[in-house]
């Protein structure tokens, strides 16, 4: 198993010392089900990094690993140049933000009330009401979320896209220097899908919020991300460029179907091949 050392010691990089979050010879999943394998990956601060993969790939379990939410079984997560899970659950929410894929929806609460919650990390437990500065945080986080307009609505009254911005206004209260998100666009139309994802690219260039997003869709990832991340039943595939993972060997082998690659004028795209345009491919290619 590797080797722990101590909170008080800086850990060694395997990366650029630049880095700003790290995963170290990581193996981990459920119970004696190792679901992530001797995988090793860093991030950069400002960079946008999306695991892709099939079902069942352990992009999610990745991700439950990284947010700490997950212990590792061997191996380490490395956050600001220290180990994530010798420290205080109160001090990684500081600097690591978790949007999972399905949130509880609070009864009763308004928009105000589910954001002021991100500042609980950075509030004494005795205090209860947001300080002037807590306050501050809220409104500059419901402002990027452009939520000002129902600030005093019941959560549980927004539609699907404005729920999922109230959220991650909740996240970004918390000042977080990684914000790692399972699948955010999950139950939303294309128009809300767009909307996000405009949205999240807009902080991660202009705040330099590092991202961490599970995207089902691949040419969405492809088109938002700096990097990609392809897993295969726990193991780290290829990662690097769009440009540099997105080649049709590297389709096969990780999601078991042969696509055209197209370059288009917004970028590069993927186009799955049906069993009937591969036949047709194969007979004008010839033998």
């Amino acid at each position: 198993m590797t080797h722990i050392q101590p909170i008080s010691h800086q850990c060694p990089s395997l990366f650029s010392n630049s880095s700003l979050l790290e995963a170290q010879n990581l193996q981990g999943g459920y119970s004696e089900a190792w679901i992530i394998h001797n995988l090793s990956l860093a991030l950069q601060p400002g960079e946008w990094l999306s695991l892709v993969g099939a079902n069942g790939s352990g992009k999610s379990t990745l991700l439950r690993l990284l947010s700490c939410i997950l212990p590792p079984q061997q191996g380490r997560v490395i956050l600001d140049g220290k180990i994530i899970h010798q420290q205080s659950p109160q001090w990684v929410a500081q600097r690591l933000a978790m949007l999972p894929q399905q949130q509880t929806i609070p009864t009763g609460l308004t928009v105000h009330q589910l954001v002021s919650l991100g500042r609980s990390p950075h509030q004494p437990w005795w205090q209860w009401e947001l300080s002037p500065n807590d306050q501050q945080h809220v409104d500059w986080a419901i402002a990027q979320t452009q939520l000002q307009a129902m600030r005093d609505r019941p959560v549980e009254q927004l539609s699907g896209g404005e729920r999922q911005r109230a959220f991650l206004a909740l996240a970004l209260a918390q000042e977080p220097h990684v914000l790692l998100l399972d699948e955010p666009t999950t139950f939303l139309d294309l128009h809300y899908q767009l909307e996000l994802l405009d949205l999240l690219k807009r902080l991660n260039q202009e705040q330099n919020l590092t991202l961490i997003t599970v995207l089902h869709d691949i040419n969405l990832a492809i088109r938002y991300s700096d990097r990609l991340a392809l897993l295969k039943q726990g193991h780290l595939l290829a990662v690097g460029t769009p440009e540099e993972v997105v080649t049709s060997a590297q389709m096969i082998e990780g999601f078991g179907v042969e696509v055209s690659i197209l370059h288009t004028p917004v970028g590069l795209q993927i186009l799955p091949l049906s069993a009937v345009t591969r036949q047709q491919q194969r007979v004008r290619d010839g033998p």
